[in-house]
């Protein structure tokens, strides 16, 4: 009984010790969170304290229970960064496309996919935050992108969406809408934008998004396999 009582106490102090660590580095290495975003030309994208506004609207909705934010929550709707992150890039592309080429992205030889898409992966992991004012700077498109994503959010959020289990009137007014928004811009921002000094997002890469370079590094293909063993090891030592 006593070797069981020591074994369950190792348990708790390793695995407490780990958590601990965990979340010492996860506040280092967070991503910065600006008082606003603005455009290269100096247009307010997301205005003074909208992030933080958006994420209450966030939490009001049922958070979690709404879908998921870098892949943590539920899976009734979808995950709201990785498919804000896909639309505003496509919506890049596009608009890119017809104005060089005359024609969707989607029409254009493999040649000229590839010309756009460095471009754009160019623009995606370009960090752009400045710390001396706390504020991030995008180019001038993916304002205009923003605001496309926004009126597709909108219609999700504000008239309903059935599928996503998502009643109308969800979000009450478009004031609370853009901070909303804002808040999923800061999360599609955050994972595709490049850690200074790194070749990474903040999100190491996630959500996978061939369109602006989000691909699995080896260090997160080598590190699930590890927790995979360690938790069949831990199993079976239990079992044991």
């Amino acid at each position: 009984m006593k070797r069981l009582w020591i074994s369950f106490a190792a348990v708790l102090v390793i695995s407490f010790s780990v958590l601990g660590w965990i979340g010492t580095r996860i506040y280092q290495e967070m991503p910065p969170l600006p008082t606003r975003i603005v455009d290269t030309n100096g247009r307010v994208v997301v205005a003074d304290g909208d992030i933080g506004r958006g994420q209450n609207v966030w939490q009001a909705l049922g958070g979690m229970e709404v879908g998921s934010i870098w892949g943590h929550g539920s899976y009734v709707a979808p995950d709201w960064t990785a498919d804000w992150l896909h639309r505003e890039s496509s919506f890049v592309l596009t608009e890119w496309s017809t104005n060089e080429f005359g024609r969707p992205y989607e029409q254009l030889s493999p040649e000229d996919q590839g010309k756009l898409r460095g471009r754009l992966e160019q623009i995606y992991r370009h960090n752009g935050y400045d710390k001396a004012s706390n504020t991030i700077s995008v180019a001038p498109i993916r304002a205009r992108a923003f605001e496309s994503c926004l009126a597709h959010f909108s219609d999700i959020f504000m008239n309903g969406h059935a599928a996503y289990a998502i009643p109308s009137g969800s979000v009450s007014s478009p004031e609370r809408m853009r901070q909303f928004a804002g808040f999923i811009f800061w999360t599609a921002w955050s994972a595709a934008a490049e850690r200074p000094g790194d070749t990474v997002s903040y999100t190491h890469n996630w959500p996978y998004e061939p369109l602006v370079g989000n691909r699995p590094t080896g260090d997160s293909v080598l590190w699930t396999g590890v927790s995979i063993i360690m938790l069949l090891a831990g199993i079976c030592a239990m079992v044991w």
